[in-house]
């Protein structure tokens, strides 16, 4: 899941982030309402966590825009007021969910989880190509109804590669959405994980379906041939 966080309050941020990431989930952070407007038009996020009191442009303005521009991406208001007429000008505005600070990071990571779910119905709620099934929402993932046993980031990998089935995506485009646009590592970290993917998911099972796509990337087979 990739969640844009709009928070003024620094630590905030940082928890929420980290709290997500941990989970293996891509997240960016922006810091006023014009970057978190801009965020949230120009790039594609499965849920939006806005906080109302934001600098130059407050949360109920940045909504307005978005909900005017037909981004529909479901949003959760994060703030500081607890008055029910803020909750309620919140979702008039089209706030998909409103949680108060101080806050649970695990009620909030729960919550997202759900508004994702509800977000995204124009795509299939599991994944599917080659045997393999990818619950995003229960974050369980099976092969050929065996369970397959992954890690946050490895998780994160074959969905967006599920996401993408047939199609062969790059290094960068990988980095991007299973790290983050920030990641100013060793890009051969992709060749890494791609290599724990294939220890897991394939295999096992005697199949091939991770392709490296030579001068490309890697590309997840809708139809894998069985390994012979």
């Amino acid at each position: 899941m990739r969640v844009l966080v709009v928070e003024d309050d620094a630590a905030i941020a940082e928890v929420v982030r980290r709290g997500l990431s941990a989970e293996g989930h891509v997240v960016d952070v922006e810091r006023d309402g014009p970057g978190g407007l801009f965020a949230a038009l120009e790039h594609h996020y499965d849920v939006v966590v806005l906080d109302i009191m934001l600098p130059r442009l407050n949360g109920y303005d940045v909504l307005k825009h978005l909900r005017a521009r037909e981004v529909w991406t479901p949003v959760l208001m994060l703030t500081a007021k607890d008055g029910e007429y803020d909750q309620e000008d919140a979702l008039d505005l089209g706030a998909d969910d409103y949680l108060t600070k101080p806050f649970s990071l695990v009620v909030l990571r729960a919550r997202l989880r759900a508004l994702a779910r509800r977000g995204t119905r124009a795509r299939p709620v599991t994944l599917t190509a080659s045997g393999i099934e990818l619950d995003p929402a229960a974050h369980t993932a099976t092969r050929d109804g065996t369970t397959l046993t992954l890690t946050p980031r490895e998780f994160s990998l074959l969905e967006y590669l599920l996401r993408n089935a047939g199609v062969a995506v790059t290094k960068t485009q990988i980095l991007e959405n299973v790290w983050d646009s920030a990641y100013g590592g060793d890009p051969n970290i992709v060749e890494v994980y791609i290599g724990y993917l294939r220890r897991k998911v394939d295999a096992p099972f005697g199949a091939a379906s991770i392709e490296t796509v030579r001068g490309v990337g890697y590309r997840l087979r809708d139809d894998a041939p069985r390994a012979t």
